[in-house]
């Protein structure tokens, strides 16, 4: 199997190690996981492709079996835990001199913290001095962070679109200071376009990109700073506030108008109402984004995306369409949710 292994190509010993690291993840075997990535660096593979071709791949995995119901949540979340382990353990070398500073942080609300884990130790393994913050960052505390121990560049993740406000907010905050902000995460669309909406100064798909744009020179220097409503003037109809600030309410009532309109729903246990409140905040969380940035895509995205989940779960995407007209009921009066809303119908109707 050694012989074999050397005899590949970098990418596909790579491809070779992340199967054996994802066997170890999925039976959640730290320890062998750990002999993985220990055996692949020992077998000539270089730490920047353990810890994005093999830790980071099997990661993506992970997210991939979640969705398609083949783990469970629990199992997500060891498996995220084994992941976080395996980056721990790989070497780190202190360079001569680093290349400068680079603070690291997921948005305020961003639990979702191994992508950004991977930029900061890819930034490290480059020679970059990273000050890497982890989940759900308030943007006090970062602006406080960087007052502190100073910054050339600050990257932000959100791996969830919901987090488009408060990442608006703390790419203003850092850019007033007068550091420039790189943003990354799926949150900001496949195609960075909601980092270029809320004036981020550079995007990068993943931490490689990243990595290489810093590389690259200095990021430009932050713009003057603006109220979100400059950036963003279709805010000044006020529906994003005002439709925000009655979100559980509109969860609430939505859910009342269910259980009274479909009365197929007093037959639910305890898990099937909580997942169903789960997933009525999640649909007003997802409104509340697209009005922020004014994008039907977001929400009909998220709406195509559930469905999906849904799916691999035996519950039909239309099943969505309900809570989406008791929603529009309640909306009446607000256009632009209530544009939102068709298109995300149109969406689901139109799946095959």
């Amino acid at each position: 199997m050694g012989a074999r292994l050397a005899s590949l190509r970098p990418d596909e010993r790579a491809s070779e190690w992340a199967d054996k690291l994802w066997t170890a993840v999925s039976a959640a075997d730290e320890y062998s996981a750990l002999d993985a990535v220990t055996n692949a660096l020992g077998a000539g593979l270089e730490t920047e492709t353990v810890l994005l071709e093999v830790i980071g791949a099997v990661q993506h995995k992970v997210g991939i079996e979640w969705a398609a119901n083949r783990m469970s949540v629990a199992g997500e979340h060891v498996a995220t835990a084994i992941n976080d382990r395996a980056i721990a353990a790989l070497p780190a070398r202190r360079p001569d001199t680093f290349l400068g500073k680079v603070t690291v942080a997921c948005v305020d609300k961003e639990w979702h913290a191994l992508p950004a884990r991977l930029l900061a130790e890819t930034l490290r393994l480059r020679g970059w001095q990273v000050g890497y913050l982890g989940a759900q960052v308030p943007t006090a505390h970062l602006i406080g962070h960087i007052h502190r121990t100073g910054a050339d560049a600050v990257c932000l993740s959100a791996a969830l679109s919901t987090r488009l406000p408060v990442a608006h907010a703390a790419i203003t905050a850092v850019q007033a200071v007068g550091v420039p902000v790189m943003v990354g995460g799926l949150g900001f669309g496949a195609d960075g376009r909601y980092a270029r909406r809320l004036g981020a100064d550079a995007w990068a798909p993943e931490a490689r990109a990243a990595a290489d744009r810093l590389a690259a020179g200095p990021l430009p220097h932050p713009r003057p700073p603006h109220q979100a409503v400059d950036d963003l003037p279709h805010l000044a109809d006020q529906e994003y506030t005002l439709v925000t600030q009655s979100s559980r309410s509109l969860v609430r009532e939505t859910f009342q108008r269910l259980q009274e309109r479909f009365p197929a729903m007093a037959a639910y246990d305890d898990d099937q109402r909580e997942r169903t409140a789960e997933d009525l905040a999640h649909i007003v969380d997802f409104l509340t984004a697209a009005l922020y940035v004014d994008d039907a895509d977001l929400f009909t995205g998220f709406l195509t995306w559930t469905g999906e989940i849904l799916g691999a779960r035996g519950v039909p995407a239309r099943s969505l369409l309900p809570g989406l007209d008791l929603l529009a009921e309640q909306l009446r009066d607000f256009p632009r949710a209530r544009g939102l809303i068709d298109a995300g119908r149109t969406a689901l109707t139109s799946r095959p």
